[in-house]
């Protein structure tokens, strides 16, 4: 076991960095046991701020315990941002450049202050919606240019980053994978950056919520593969050399193990080949068809199915007719189910 303690972080770029999140949840293990939640210190503040949890991290991970810290946000930007805007292939001159156009570490500044309005310096460091790094290409994983829909990652990394920076700067000893190297150092500390949809199926979600699974997870799965030998191999992702290098500015997600495209979801019923009222379907945002429940729906001629998300694991009703576009109502953004 490389690590004494694992933390998973599950981000919000809401409001600004000292409110009070619900989104924001962290979880701890420590010397190979069970993760638990970690609350905010005492106060009158009932969840982590955004500058809360950066103080309670950079303590965390300053202390002589070998850590690894998983945080769901993005750690840099694709390729094709460091050539628009004519930057050095390097993560720290990234960090920097960034942190001079999206100041949202910065007191009462939301991330859309930045994007609209008169105090709108972002927009001279913006990129399309359907850039991605290297990374994000196998999960799939959306833009961290596409603002303003569910399950959105570009918020949180625009009010992760400077945060992010301000670590990096205060540990000098820190790991932060892979841009530090692909091998962590033994008895040295690492952050990395995390995707919770790769590791959350392989844990029950047991009346967490959305957020709170995901932190759960991330911390859960680092210990689980760093104990079986699992997480020395993610470290080693099987990439060819020219991504190796583009990983050096762009990052990379730990447990991504190779540059393989995800496969995309069928484009229509007719496409998929199969009915999408059979059990086993999978529609375009990830949720599966268990079982017809034989209950009449509440639209025309329709019975009730019976539906699970992938990604949290909630398992809801809906009518036939609405399988094919149905998004998860807990962490997709979907309409409430129907009662199964």
């Amino acid at each position: 076991m490389q690590f004494q303690r694992t933390i998973g972080i599950d981000y919000s770029g809401a409001e600004t960095a000292d409110s009070s999140l619900k989104g924001l949840r962290v979880y701890v293990t420590e010397n190979g046991g069970d993760a638990a939640e970690v609350g905010p210190p005492p106060g009158s503040k009932k969840y982590w701020t955004r500058r809360a949890l950066a103080e309670w991290l950079l303590a965390r991970l300053a202390e002589p315990v070998p850590t690894i810290a998983g945080v769901d946000h993005a750690f840099s930007f694709p390729t094709a941002y460091f050539k628009r805007h004519g930057l050095t292939l390097d993560w720290d001159s990234f960090l920097d450049d960034f942190c001079d156009h999206w100041p949202t570490d910065k007191p009462h500044t939301y991330v859309d202050f930045l994007r609209h309005g008169s105090r709108a310096t972002g927009t001279a460091r913006t990129g399309h919606a359907k850039w991605l790094r290297e990374t994000e290409k196998p999960c799939p994983a959306k833009s961290v240019f596409h603002f303003d829909v569910p399950g959105q990652v570009a918020t949180s990394t625009h009010a992760g980053l400077p945060f992010l920076r301000a670590i990096r700067r205060d540990l000098s000893d820190l790991h932060v994978w892979p841009f530090d190297g692909w091998r962590v150092p033994p008895g040295a500390s690492c952050l990395v950056e995390a995707y919770p949809r790769l590791y959350s199926p392989e844990y029950p979600k047991e009346g967490m919520t959305g957020d709170q699974h995901d932190a759960f997870s991330i911390a859960s799965w680092l210990r689980d593969t760093d104990l079986d030998g699992r997480l020395a191999s993610a470290f080693q992702p099987d990439l060819p050399e020219n991504l190796r290098r583009a990983a050096q500015y762009e990052g990379w997600i730990v447990g991504v193990m190779d540059s393989a495209p995800a496969k995309a979801a069928p484009k229509s019923r007719k496409a998929a080949g199969v009915a999408t009222t059979a059990p086993g379907f999978r529609n375009r945002n990830g949720q599966i068809v268990i079982r017809a429940t034989g209950e009449p729906g509440n639209d025309h001629n329709q019975q009730v199915y019976q539906l699970a998300c992938e990604r949290c694991g909630l398992s809801y009703g809906a009518n036939g007719s609405d399988i094919f576009q149905r998004k998860c109502p807990a962490c997709g953004g979907g309409k409430p189910g129907l009662v199964i």
